[in-house]
């Protein structure tokens, strides 16, 4: 029987590129699509899947909040996301929250199929380094875990929208809060990291490895 996957992602090209690379395989059929995380939730619902391959970052209800959401309606159901973030900047994370497996965009090509049979058995997909940052994360009072490992989920999101050179309107805009609120998270996050300004937090997600120079602009 062929495993029935629902691709959730806002962008229409992505969506279209992920079909065409599954269309060679009889055994994966692309059997829905959603562009936002509350389209996804009622298709979840109308219908059986065998894996959601998710975009990490929509408008609206997406993220960690969606994977934690999904997993607390449908405990069973593997989640594979699909980001345009490298795996350092958010794989831990998705991966606590519920989802089975994570794969950057840029390899999205190459390792797709293999990512999708893999967490549809009930496999776990990430990269070496990933598994073992994962362990690392799982080991309470680790003394030298880095400082943005401290943050929350939200907090976390923000925190690298901004270093991708996003601007409070656009992130409120993006993850449907109101700009008071995103600027309150900014300020939070800011004063837990012990930045000055937004360079010094620029300066340390590239040191992190967690974005490249290129990405923060």
């Amino acid at each position: 029987m062929a495993t029935r996957i629902l691709i959730v992602d806002d962008h229409a090209l992505l969506r279209e590129g992920i079909k065409h690379i599954l269309s060679e395989y009889p055994d994966l059929v692309v059997a829905g699509e959603a562009d936002n995380g509350l389209d996804a939730l009622a298709k979840l619902h109308a219908e059986n899947w065998d894996i959601v391959v998710l975009d990490m970052s929509m408008p609206g209800k997406s993220g960690i909040e969606l994977i934690k959401q999904i997993k607390s309606e449908k405990p069973k159901l593997p989640i594979l996301i699909l980001s345009m973030y490298k795996e350092d900047s958010y794989a831990v994370r998705v991966l606590k929250a519920g989802a089975s497996g994570y794969l950057c965009k840029d390899n999205a090509e190459l390792q797709l199929v293999h990512a999708i049979r893999k967490v549809a058995k009930g496999g776990l997909f990430v990269s070496p380094t990933v598994a073992e940052n994962l362990a690392v994360e799982m080991l309470t009072g680790t003394p030298d875990a880095p400082t943005h490992t401290l943050l929350s989920d939200r907090e976390y999101q923000i925190f690298l929208s901004i270093a991708h050179g996003k601007g409070i309107t656009d992130i409120a805009h993006e993850l449907n809060l109101s700009v008071k609120t995103v600027s309150t998270h900014k300020t939070r996050l800011m004063r837990k990291m012990n930045f000055a300004n937004v360079a010094e937090l620029i300066h340390y997600t590239i040191k992190q490895g967690l974005i490249t120079e290129e990405d923060g602009g």
